[in-house]
Parts: structure tokens; C-alpha cells; sequence
């Protein structure tokens, strides 16, 4: 589109690429589970990744993943997913209310709801702080949305060694995080043993739960956790940074390794 950019007391209209939101529309088996407003693509990946990390699917393997399942996908406009485990996922609870683009699924689930339903993570040696501290320059590389656009968050997964797995973009950041999640389940690995998320955002505790009900002991975000975030974190036995821009970060809770890979105890 074209806009008019001021610079003092000139200006010059020229174009502009704007991201894209739309509505999706998740069922899972025939139920109406969520509705999320996200940038289209890797659709399959989000619907499957939301319904893993809320706990709908509870172990349940995804069958599979179309658009719509009630009618044509070119009349629902690709915004309508369906996941299918054949029934053999619980029965779920339709959700009616939408889902924004910044946030997930908000005050529906508290800290106490996730120790019912998810186990401390096991024991993982400590990544690095040389290693986390050069996530943001290995994400760079892959943040094509937001090179062109500005306006989107990216979820990366990394390994121990901080090599890049695996990048995903959304105008929500818990989308973003679930398309990385969702691709991990339906390529049968889960749970992302000794690997970590690095995110562009704060880190909220949906993020956290969502990195927990996948596995992951490490989250890194560029911006700061929230106080249920790091509750949620040393519930499960996870290492939080926040404010990594460069090698700089705060750690909230677990630990990192220093040097060869010794840690040491943060938080309580």
C-alpha cells in the first residue's frame, strides 16, 4: 500500500508492505476449540501446536490436519483448520471467545492448572552464556516477514550448541511459538529434549507454558518475563532469560553454564 512518510517538515509517499492478520479458526474433531488471529501460513503447524500445548490433545496422535472439514477451503478463505485425532483426544470444551494476535489463551489457566497437567522437566545441562547471548544475531537470518514488514514476532528453536533448528513468524508471538511446536509434533519429536526457545518478544507465561508442554528447559527472550512467567518456570524446572540483545541477558530462573558448561543456581 502507499503511505507518506514525514521526515521534519518534508514528506514523500511511497509504498509499504503491511503483514497480514487474519482469523483462524480451530476445531478439533469436529469441536470449535479456538479462534486466533494470526498471519497466514503454516496453518497446519499452528492448529496442531495450539491444541498440544493447551493440553487438548493429551497424548492423543494427530491423524490429520486439513482445511476447513466441513466444506470447501477456498469458501472458508483457508482460515478454517481441522485437526484429527479420531477421536481419541478428550472430548473438548468449545471456546467461543476469540483469540488476539498478543495474547494467548489469557487467564484460562494458572500456574496451579499446569502442575496438575504437566511434570517437572527433567534435568538438562546448562547451556552456555556465550551461547545464548548469540541467539538474536542467529535468528536475524531467517526473520524474512519482519525484514519486509517489521511487524511480526519469531519463535526459533536452537540446539545445545545454539545452532539454528527451526524459525517461525506471527504477528502473535504464542502463534509463532506454536507453528515451532506444532512441526516438532507432527514430525514425531516431541519432546524437544536439550533444546531451547529463543523468542522476539517478552515472555509471557503462555510462552512458558507452551515451551514446558513441549519440552523445552530453556526460553530466551529479547524482552522481559512477566512475574507468572517466572513462577510458571521454576515450577518446571526451566531456565528464563530476559533482556538478551547481544551478550547480555538477565536469567530469572534455572541456570546457565559458564565456560565449559558449569552452572550455577538462580532464583529461588
Amino acid at each position: 500500500m502507499l503511505t507518506r512518510r514525514f521526515d521534519g517538515p518534508t514528506s514523500v509517499q511511497r509504498p509499504d508492505e503491511l503483514i497480514v492478520e487474519e482469523p483462524l479458526e480451530i476445531h478439533l474433531d469436529g469441536v470449535l476449540v479456538a479462534t486466533t488471529m494470526r498471519t497466514p501460513g503454516h496453518d497446519f503447524e499452528l492448529a496442531a501446536g495450539f491444541c498440544h500445548t493447551e493440553g487438548l490433545l493429551a497424548g492423543a496422535p494427530v491423524q490429520r490436519a486439513r482445511y476447513c472439514g466441513t466444506g470447501s477451503a477456498v469458501d472458508s478463505e483457508f482460515n478454517v483448520v481441522s485437526i484429527d485425532t479420531g477421536g481419541r483426544a478428550p472430548m473438548p470444551t468449545p471456546r467461543l471467545t476469540a483469540t488476539t494476535s498478543a495474547c494467548g489463551m489469557c487467564g484460562t489457566t494458572a500456574v496451579d492448572e499446569l502442575r496438575e497437567r504437566l511434570r517437572p522437566l527433567p534435568p538438562t545441562p546448562p547451556i552456555p552464556a556465550a551461547v545464548l547471548g548469540d541467539l538474536a544475531d542467529r535468528a536475524a537470518g531467517a526473520q524474512n516477514l519482519f525484514d519486509a514488514t517489521g511487524g511480526v514476532h519469531a519463535a526459533m528453536l536452537f540446539d545445545a550448541e545454539g545452532e539454528r533448528l527451526l524459525v517461525r513468524e506471527d504477528i502473535g508471538r504464542h502463534n509463532a511459538v506454536d507453528k515451532v511446536v506444532g512441526r516438532l509434533l507432527l514430525d514425531g519429536d516431541l519432546p524437544a529434549t536439550g533444546r531451547g526457545l529463543w523468542i522476539s518478544g517478552r515472555a509471557s507465561f503462555e510462552i512458558v507454558q507452551k515451551a514446558w508442554a513441549a519440552g523445552i528447559a530453556t526460553v530466551v527472550a529479547v524482552s522481559a518475563p512477566s512475574s507468572l512467567a517466572v513462577s510458571a518456570a521454576r515450577l518446571a524446572g526451566m531456565t528464563l532469560c530476559g533482556f538478551a540483545r547481544g551478550p547480555s541477558f538477565n536469567v530469572y530462573a534455572g541456570e546457565v553454564g559458564t565456560g565449559a558448561g558449569a552452572g550455577g543456581p538462580v532464583g529461588g
